[in-house]
């Protein structure tokens, strides 16, 4: 494998790793059960899934889920529907005015194909999407992928490969369509 190893399994930072998934996940599930108009008690779970409070006029419909939250940077004015699952363990960035449809997934860590490799190693990189972006429901996002200012990824998209700034992407394996 290349030097795409993120994390070796059955080591000390993956089992930091571990505990910090048991208790995002528990705290992602005292915020999708709160009544949805209190404000007050999504914005304190909000700080403790991330770490910091929310950007001014981010907008988080719940539910809502992440693998560890601490590695989830937000802008100002992004916005984000129900039922998205963010696995930031390697960084995810939304760029200001990102919007950010329904069931949208942001993946950043996985497993190498070799099969002896897969069971030793995560692998993966960071996510990183730029201003003014637009994600339609269903979208997966992969490892490593940069998505450029402007861009629209197509409902149900699998994005695998970075995307062009104002650039529309769709399909089962994302592909430019377009670009402006």
């Amino acid at each position: 494998m290349s030097g795409d190893r993120l994390l070796r399994i059955h080591s000390a930072e993956f089992q930091a790793m571990a505990e910090r998934v048991l208790r995002a996940t528990e705290l992602t599930s005292r915020l999708n059960v709160l009544p949805f108009e209190d404000e007050e008690g999504k914005a304190e779970l909000f700080q403790q899934i991330l770490g910091k409070p929310l950007p001014p006029r981010v907008t988080v419909y719940p539910p809502f889920y992440t693998d560890h939250g601490l590695h989830l940077d937000l802008a100002e004015r992004v916005f984000i529907n129900q039922n998205c699952t963010f696995l930031d363990y390697a960084g995810i960035r939304l760029g200001e005015r990102v919007m950010v449809g329904p069931k949208v997934t942001f993946i950043t860590v996985g497993h190498p194909v070799d099969p002896v490799e897969r069971r030793e190693w995560l692998s993966g990189g960071p996510i990183d999407v730029a201003e003014n972006v637009w994600i339609g429901a269903g979208a997966t996002i992969l490892p490593g992928v940069s998505i450029g200012r402007d861009a629209v990824v197509a409902a149900g998209a699998v994005v695998a490969d970075d995307v062009p700034p104002a650039s529309l992407v769709t399909g089962s394996k994302a592909t430019v369509n377009r670009q402006w």
